[in-house]
């Protein structure tokens, strides 16, 4: 018995095909392992500043060093995460989605990202010299929140695009020319 979709269409002609979700699926644990690496290996410095835990106060003092070194900060923040937004929605392998389907896998892979630097900033308060910022968990969240949003329903709409059923050249009715027998009757003459 085959699924079929909402929209009236097989199960089958609107998934992401296998070999790319078990591609995304290998690409989101490297990313996390390489993220994981980055964020929980100790650092040696002599001392390290208290915890932020007031929401956007960091951001204030990354603007206050200056425009060049706030977009390195703030950018850091925002692209650590920013794959998960495209690679949790290929992971989950589903092309064509209603309106509010959409809005649920922005909400879906938005929440996995901001669980993902939650538990990553938790995970640093025991790591000598890394603390705690409230700040980078919001600038992951919406680093995720804009990939998903930038990039993957254009990815949807081409992917759909690639897997249409190919129908053939469009057909092309040639100009109507004199028939055949043309030339002999012309030379026929007529009696009116």
């Amino acid at each position: 018995m085959q699924r079929i979709e909402a929209d009236g269409s097989p199960a089958g002609a609107t998934a992401i095909p296998l070999r790319l979700r078990l591609l995304a699926g290998v690409l989101l644990a490297a990313h996390l392992l390489a993220v994981g690496w980055l964020t929980l290996r100790p650092l040696d410095v002599p001392w390290a500043a208290a915890g932020n835990l007031s929401p956007l106060e960091g951001i204030r003092a990354d603007l206050a060093l200056g425009p060049l070194e706030a977009t390195r900060r703030i950018g850091e923040g925002l692209a650590l995460l920013a794959p998960l937004g495209v690679l949790v929605p290929l992971v989950s392998g589903r092309l064509r989605l209603s309106r509010l389907a959409q809005w649920s896998s922005l909400a879906r892979t938005t929440a996995a990202g901001a669980l993902v630097s939650m538990s990553i900033e938790m995970l640093q308060s025991g790591v000598p010299g890394r603390v705690v910022d409230v700040d980078s968990v919001l600038l992951n969240t919406l680093g995720v929140l804009l990939a998903h949003a930038a990039v993957v329903p254009a990815l949807r709409a081409r992917m759909r695009r690639s897997q249409a059923v190919y129908q053939g050249d469009t057909p092309r009715i040639s100009r109507v020319g004199l028939g055949p027998w043309t030339d002999v009757l012309s030379a026929v003459q007529r009696e009116y």
